[in-house]
């Protein structure tokens, strides 16, 4: 499913890509070129394996980079199949959110991938001193930033755990929505870490669970 998607995506070199694009491309052209050779691969097998003077270790060595390849092939499949069984995640952010979060080292935090992507209201102000309306602070990997703010707020609509979540900033600790939108965003960039960490898919009742539902 992955490797067909990423067939059908339209790439436009001759143009300058915009920050999701950049993200998505890196994912996609990794398991490209994977896949590329593990064609190759098999292509090298099935032609040593015609010639009966083919020495047994060279096609030991072309089975072994073929089940390598696999190997690696399956685990980006298993990754893209886990982070869109968060409602909100579709294909193209999922790939987005590969390309930003695969190449990380895997002895980081999920607090070390928040400080990383930065997700924190700023207010502004103008000259005369007027407020203006807060936006998404520009510190971090602004990659990473625009891969989680759609997500974030499909999700907040369609999740129900994570809907809950939102709507308690809202009323409950009456966060401003953008407010509330970076507080989701945080908190699924430790869902996705966890996810990701404990091979597990995504459980709404693990990212929020309303006062309510917890009580006896």
């Amino acid at each position: 499913m992955l490797a067909e998607f990423v067939e059908r995506m339209p790439f436009e070199p001759w143009q300058c890509p915009d920050d999701s694009k950049l993200a998505l491309r890196t994912a996609s052209r990794r398991l490209e070129a994977l896949v590329k050779q593990q064609t190759q691969a098999k292509n090298h097998l099935h032609a040593f394996l015609r010639n009966r003077f083919s020495p047994a270790f060279v096609i030991e060595d072309i089975e072994l980079t073929l089940a390598q390849l696999g190997h690696r092939i399956e685990a980006m499949q298993t990754i893209f199949n886990r982070l869109i069984t968060v409602k909100g995640i579709g294909s193209k952010s999922a790939v987005a959110l590969m390309g930003e979060l695969l190449v990380l080292p895997k002895d980081m935090t999920a607090k070390q991938w928040v400080a990383m992507a930065g997700p924190d209201p700023r207010q502004h102000q103008s000259g005369t001193s007027v407020d203006k309306p807060a936006r998404i602070s520009k510190a971090g990997n602004k990659y990473l930033r625009k891969a989680l703010y759609m997500p974030a707020l499909s999700a907040a609509r369609t999740e129900e755990n994570v809907r809950a979540y939102y709507q308690h900033l809202i009323e409950q600790r009456h966060l401003k929505k953008i407010q509330a939108v970076c507080a989701v965003m945080r908190k699924l960039l430790h869902a996705i870490h966890a996810m990701l960490s404990n091979q597990t898919d995504f459980d709404g009742a693990r990212f929020y669970r309303a006062p309510a539902e917890m009580a006896p």
